[in-house]
């Protein structure tokens, strides 16, 4: 009875592990963040948080599929779960991290910037937009100026162009294309802003698993360097890297 009693436990415990390895996990993403995560001609999620996302459930034995989501509801939906992890770009803050649970960092704590049609584009006193709910707004709004929120970056960038602002502020690596390729149209204000504690894959508290099993994910590619070559494929070679 006790060997049955045994082989009976260890079979349970092999079926609920190869339940778990093959549960879809399902990945909120933005699809608007470019290169972190962008739609392609195709209609599909892409860039740098796609390529991670997959070899990171490849890694971690899950299946995952993709769901798209506004920003400023991107929160709100994991909670009620229609999704299960966020994979967006999201900074790990304290804040954040009193209503979700996140990964370590797979994107080291990168600069914010200001960026406007002149360089004394006025970022203290002036108006600057910002994507609402980021961090970056947060600290236009405690930065003396007067800030305007958008639902999405394009806005925010097109704020400026239409004289809505005076200069927008964002993460560095998304408005550093916007600036290279504007032919002398945007130019970087001031100097960089760092802000948050990396950017990680936030979660429900409650599921502590999946978590770790995307922790151990992310560290197997840091320690091989894949997580490294991958940054300077997206973002170029004078990213930061772990």
């Amino acid at each position: 009875m006790k060997n049955l009693l045994i082989a009976t436990t260890a079979t349970l415990a092999l079926v609920s592990g190869a339940a778990f390895a093959q549960q879809t996990v399902r990945m909120g993403t933005e699809g608007a963040y470019p290169p972190y995560n962008f739609i392609n001609d195709q209609g599909e999620v892409d860039g740098f948080e796609r390529e991670l996302g997959d070899e990171l459930c490849k890694r971690a034995e899950l299946t995952c599929t993709w769901v798209t989501t506004d920003w400023d509801s991107i929160i709100p939906n994991l909670q009620s779960g229609n999704y299960d992890t966020i994979i967006a770009g999201m900074s790990i803050t304290d804040e954040r991290e009193e209503v979700l649970d996140f990964t370590q960092n797979y994107f080291p704590p990168a600069a914010s910037a200001y960026a406007g049609l002149s360089a004394d584009a006025d970022i203290t006193g002036g108006v600057v937009a910002a994507q609402v709910g980021t961090i970056q707004a947060g600290h236009v709004a405690e930065s003396g100026a007067t800030l305007l929120e958008y639902a999405t970056p394009d806005e925010t960038v097109a704020a400026v162009r239409n004289g809505e602002a005076d200069a927008v502020f964002a993460d560095k690596d998304f408005l550093a294309p916007i600036v290279s390729e504007s032919g002398g149209e945007f130019t970087f204000v001031g100097e960089d802003v760092p802000l948050g504690g990396g950017i990680g894959i936030g979660l429900r508290d409650s599921d502590d698993e999946l978590r770790g099993k995307f922790d151990a994910a992310i560290q197997s590619m840091k320690d091989d360097g894949t997580l490294n070559t991958m940054i300077t494929k997206w973002f170029g070679a004078e990213a930061k890297t772990f």
